[in-house]
């Protein structure tokens, strides 16, 4: 994936602009606010956002990717924290959670599914998580279609 040099000076490593990131800033403090009202949806959503904001760098940068991916492909599953990670619930069951390399001291970090996405498959053997350590447009994609998929 190729950027202008406009681009380049406002993107993070493949993450978020610049622009983005002050937008989530916002939209966690909109969120917090929010939790003082009994808004535990709400709260779940700015404890995933605050997680993501504190995690190193590229860990960071793949989070806030796999976040929105998540959120666009899959808008019926909430955000919130799953040992202390960022994960995605329906009905409160986790169907799938991103976990940073960085904090769990390996050399990639991991995006999973757990029994509750539909990602069965009839040969009768399925990845269940993946190692992450940059998300390419072919990797967004992929991992797009597998969100879906673990909702449908």
């Amino acid at each position: 994936m190729s950027s202008t040099p406009d681009e380049a000076a406002t993107t993070n490593a493949g993450g978020f602009s610049e622009q983005e990131r002050a937008a989530m800033k916002e939209r966690a403090a909109e969120l917090k606010k929010v939790r003082g009202r009994g808004g535990k949806a709400a709260a779940d959503e700015a404890d995933v956002l605050s997680k993501i904001e504190r995690m190193e760098g590229p860990d960071r940068a793949v989070a806030e990717r796999v976040h929105a991916i998540v959120t666009a492909n899959a808008p019926e599953l909430s955000p919130k924290l799953w040992y202390g990670q960022p994960a995605y619930a329906r009905k409160g069951k986790v169907v799938c959670f991103f976990r940073s390399g960085h904090d769990d001291k390996e050399r990639y970090s991991t995006f999973g599914f757990t029994p509750e996405a539909g990602l069965d498959d009839g040969s009768g053997l399925w990845p269940t998580s993946y190692a992450v350590t940059e998300l390419s447009e072919q990797a967004q994609e992929s991992l797009a279609a597998l969100v879906r998929k673990a909702v449908s």
